[in-house]
């Protein structure tokens, strides 16, 4: 089994991802925290963060089961969790919203000690394909709390003045859409939020019906969405530390929900005050809030959730189209990205999906083409965010016309590129009618 080259690659992936996340939990554990690897194994017991999340990474794994093992894997989870639930209300312990997920993640170890004991073959492989998918999920998000951790311990000083000043250039989104974020009321908040907290579950309801078939056919699919999310998630904390921004709600406001910015804020101007044009600089931020703005993934994983959900049926495209509205409507309206941040955001995510299709159909020049002129517009934004903000806000006629050009330039290459990628459709040739003499 092993001696199959797709099985060493996932025995690669394996064994790189397992070292990622060791070198985590130990810069972790250098900050006095726990890491990614001792809160996955916290929540073998104790009450999960995000239920949601580990009920969708286990529906993951279930796309290599029958509808039989389905239903089973389902109730079997649901089981545990009631009954762990019941066990802490009568031990005393608070039961909140998310009390539940211990059972969705007993099911994915269950399912990967059945495939070593039980199976064997490619249906082995094929389940600790789906288990390792499922888990990959689950620790992605481990991993990028901590890489967030890791920001803030690393980066005493922000990079969000430059940032604001160039985003003049685009008329000061954030200020405009969180007051317009304020006028709807707790509803609009609320659904906003929820949209805003709940993307990897998006996420893999794209993924479901890209792997719908894996059961049937013995094999994953050579590229989709969830490949492209963990890359997003994997690349993105990396150019936190190259490119430090808390965000408007912190730099230029009270905070999330009231809770942070104070005396580290320049001032108190978020949403309602216009931002005035000043010489930006470098400034001190305290080390508990994530310098995660720049790009921002948000607009990255909600870019490449619509661009997989377009095969989809309508129901799913529009979906699609739905969460990544609402996720940009939610990233500027609070105050957590500037408009800089979510232009980056989709052309980071159009290049990391464009090379991994690349990847899965096999590279050639338009491959290269498409990704290098990606990371060249990506590149330009970073260094002109920087160096040029200034100048950018003092023409904005002319430099917000040319960042939304730079972006749209590579929206129209990732989409003209695909397309010519996909396999014509073949013309069903009529058949010649004979004429019979009579």
């Amino acid at each position: 089994m092993w001696r199959q080259p797709s099985a060493r690659l996932w025995a690669v992936a394996g064994v790189v991802a397992l070292g990622f996340l060791v070198a985590l939990e130990i810069a972790a554990r250098h900050y006095g925290l726990p890491g990614p690897i001792t809160n996955q194994v916290q929540e073998v017991v104790f009450t999960p963060k995000s239920g949601p999340l580990l009920y969708a990474s286990m529906a993951l794994t279930m796309v290599v089961l029958t509808w039989r093992e389905r239903f089973i894997a389902a109730g079997v989870a649901i089981g545990i969790d009631v009954v762990l639930v019941l066990m802490r209300m009568a031990a005393g312990a608070r039961v909140g919203g998310h009390c539940f997920g211990n059972g969705a993640l007993w099911v994915m170890l269950g399912c990967a000690v059945i495939a070593v004991t039980r199976r064997t073959g490619q249906e082995r492989l094929l389940l600790l394909k789906g288990v390792g998918l499922g888990l990959l999920l689950v620790a992605g998000r481990k991993a990028g709390d901590t890489w967030l951790l890791i920001t803030s311990k690393t980066r005493p000083t922000v990079l969000d003045q430059y940032v604001a000043t160039a985003d003049h250039t685009l008329g000061d989104p954030s200020w405009l859409v969180g007051r317009m974020v304020r006028a709807t009321g707790p509803i609009g908040t609320h659904l906003l939020d929820w949209v805003y907290i709940q993307l990897a579950v998006a996420a893999v309801c794209v993924a479901l019906y890209q792997l719908r078939n894996v059961a049937a056919e013995g094999r994953f699919p050579s590229h989709h969405v969830v490949r492209t999310f963990l890359a997003i998630g994997l690349l993105g904390p990396g150019i936190y530390m190259i490119f430090p921004v808390v965000g408007p709600v912190f730099a230029y406001g009270p905070g999330a929900f009231g809770t942070g910015g104070g005396h580290w804020a320049v001032a108190d101007l978020w949403p309602n005050t216009p931002l005035p044009i000043t010489t930006p600089r470098p400034m001190p931020y305290d080390g508990i809030t994530p310098r995660n703005c720049m790009p921002s993934l948000h607009t990255a994983w909600a870019t490449a959730i619509f661009v997989h959900s377009r095969k989809g049926p309508r129901f799913l495209r529009f979906a699609g189209t739905f969460w990544l509205v609402a996720t940009l409507t939610a990233t500027l309206g609070f105050g957590y990205h500037y408009g800089a941040d979510l232009v980056a955001g989709v052309v980071f995510a159009l290049t990391v999906e464009a090379a991994l299709r690349s990847l899965a159909r096999g590279w050639d020049r338009s491959a290269t083409r498409l990704v290098a002129h990606g990371v060249a517009v990506f590149a330009a934004l970073l260094v002109s965010y920087r160096w040029l903000p200034t100048e950018m806000a003092e023409h904005p006629w002319v430099f917000g016309p040319l960042i939304i050009l730079a972006m749209l330039s590579v929206i129209d290459g990732y989409v003209r590129t695909t397309r010519r990628w996909e396999p014509e459709p073949a013309v069903a040739r009529r058949p010649e009618r004979r004429l019979e003499l009579v």
